[in-house]
Formats: structure tokens, C-alpha cells, sequence
């Protein structure tokens, strides 16, 4: 299929310097003779999930599966009635949980995330999406994907890229529903994990999830789980947030051809507007550093004709 046909798939962003951009230097890396021409084995394109590919507010959705799941499990624990960071999720006291810090979001997500199998984790996951719902549009969190990036992502997959999920989510989180959602099968996304061991049980195989961190794949976390995982790096990187500057930085220092874009969230009527003063998806160094590095900001409310699917 031609290049120019191809980028009509990119129908809901708006015509205008974003746009071009991205399929520049598509039509760059992917036609022979060009100097940029990228061979199809190195065409390797990263996206962070949180606020990149999906709706991050008011809360990660990681965190609201969280919240519910100690509701869930309070009855088989009374003690949480009296204990922090759970007696205030049990009160609907958010700034009661936000006091906890570090060290009390860890213990919900300990206590949440551990204690079973993987199988029975997906399960639960796979669950929560199906019925759970998001405060502010009463609808399923998985409904809440971004029609614009999901275009972007077939439009670099026609183009011979790989498109791999970098984010600081849980890995087992994700991966139940990337490959519905965008068409990322299990085996391309790269998050966080906690310790997963091997055991028998009755003579039956399992893999449990232990209450352990295993790797942080955030900040500088990033660039690591990319070359752990993938062994090449990437020509194109999406994020939106101080958290993927990191991996910003590290794959448009290739030393080749290679585009690196920044969702801003900037439509307060159809999504969030939010940049540098928020605690959920902070955009801040990464802003200000764009323009120098050659970063793409993506204007939510300008570049893109729709945002969700049920939009009218």
C-alpha cells in the first residue's frame, strides 16, 4: 500500500505541523535510497500507556483497580478498619491515603497485587475492567484509549514497525487487555513487576506473585526495561509525562534518525488539561526541554478531531 494512502488512516488528526511531522519521518525511515531509510528490523516504536495511550485522570487506572480491590478484601480483613493507608480508602478519605506516601501506596499495592497466582491476578484484572467504571465518564476504564494514538499505532505497524508498551504500570496489569485495546499482544509490553516464583501445589505447577518489588519500570527505569526486554533501541518514542523523559532522551540520542512525541493534555472539555501543576501525569522538564530536543508536542485539543470513540 502506498505511503500517502496509508497516512489517510491517520483520519482524526487534524491536518497541521504535528501531523506532518509524524508522517515525514515515517515516509523517511521507510523509503529505500533515502539517507534516513531505517531497515524494517530496527523500525521499533515505544509508547508509555498512562496518559499516552489512555486517560490517566483523576487517578491511574492501576490505582483505581487498587482502591476497589482492598473494598473488595475488606471483609477477610477487620484490622484494616484501624490500619493505614486502608482505613482511609475504607472512608473515602483520599487525602488520608495521599498522607500515607510512598511507603503506604506500596503496602495497597502489596496487598492488592500478591498472594496468588498470575493466573488468578489476570483474572482479577481482567474482572475489574469488565465491570469497574471511571468517575468522571460512567464508562468502562477500556473505552477510554485514545482513537488518535491507536491510528498512529496501525499507521507505524503498515509502515513495518514493532510497537512495544514502556510504561510504569504493572506489567500483569496491562497486558490482559493491550491486545484488545491496541493491538499489542502480551509479549511487547514492558512495566513493573513485583517478584514472581515458581511452585507446586498438589503436584500442579504455579507461578505465585510475592508481596516483593521486582523492577520499577519508570524514569530511568525506562531505557533499562527497553534494553532488557527488547535488545535494540527504538527510532520512535511516545510519552506524556516527566516520566518518560528518561526514555525521551535515550532513544532520540540514537545517533540516527528518530522522533520522539509528547501527548500534552490540553482539552479540559473532552478529556483533562493538565501540565506542570498536577501530581498525576506531571508535565513539567520535559515541556520545557521539547523544543531544544526536537520533541513533537501533541496538542490534545487542537491536533486531534476526536479524543474517544463514543464521542459524537
Amino acid at each position: 500500500m502506498p505511503l500517502a494512502a496509508q497516512a489517510e488512516d491517520l483520519a482524526t488528526w487534524n491536518d497541521g505541523p504535528t501531523r506532518k511531522a509524524i508522517i515525514d519521518f515515517v515516509k523517511d525511515v521507510t523509503t529505500q535510497g533515502d539517507p534516513k531509510f531505517v531497515p524494517v528490523e530496527d523500525r521499533i516504536a515505544v509508547f508509555d500507556n498512562d496518559g499516552t495511550l489512555w486517560t490517566e485522570h483523576p487517578i491511574y487506572f492501576q490505582f483505581a483497580f487498587m482502591l476497589d480491590r482492598v473494598k473488595a478484601l475488606a471483609p477477610e480483613h477487620p484490622e484494616w478498619k484501624e490500619n493505614e493507608p486502608f482505613k482511609s480508602i475504607l472512608a473515602g478519605d483520599m487525602k488520608g491515603v495521599e498522607a500515607s506516601g510512598e511507603k503506604g501506596i506500596m503496602e495497597i499495592g502489596m496487598e492488592t497485587h500478591a498472594g496468588m497466582s498470575t493466573d488468578a491476578f489476570q483474572k482479577i484484572v481482567s474482572d475489574w475492567f469488565a465491570t469497574a467504571r471511571h468517575p468522571k465518564f460512567k464508562r468502562p476504564y477500556n473505552d477510554l484509549t485514545f482513537v488518535p494514538m491507536r491510528e498512529l499505532l496501525d499507521f507505524l505497524r503498515a509502515n513495518g514497525f514493532k510497537t512495544y508498551i514502556v510504561s510504569g504500570g504493572g506489567i500483569e496489569f496491562m497486558r490482559p487487555q493491550t491486545d484488545q485495546m491496541y493491538g499489542i499482544p502480551p509479549e511487547q509490553v514492558i512495566g513493573s513487576s513485583i517478584v514472581t516464583k515458581y511452585v507446586l501445589k498438589d503436584d500442579i505447577p504455579y507461578l505465585m506473585r510475592e508481596p516483593k518489588v521486582n523492577f520499577i519500570d519508570d524514569g530511568p527505569g525506562k531505557p533499562v526495561g527497553i534494553n532488557n526486554h527488547i535488545g535494540r533501541r527504538p527510532i520512535f518514542v511516545a510519552g506524556n509525562s516527566d516520566g518518560d523523559y528518561e526514555m525521551l532522551r535515550w532513544v532520540t540520542a540514537r545517533g540516527g534518525p528518530s522522533l520522539g512525541i509528547i501527548v500534552h493534555h490540553t482539552d479540559s472539555a473532552r478529556e483533562y488539561a493538565y501540565d506542570r501543576d498536577t501530581k498525576v501525569g506531571r508535565l513539567d522538564k520535559a515541556m520545557t526541554e521539547a523544543p531544544e530536543r526536537g520533541w513533537v508536542l501533541v496538542d490534545m485539543k487542537n491536533d486531534w478531531k476526536k479524543v474517544y470513540d463514543f464521542e459524537k
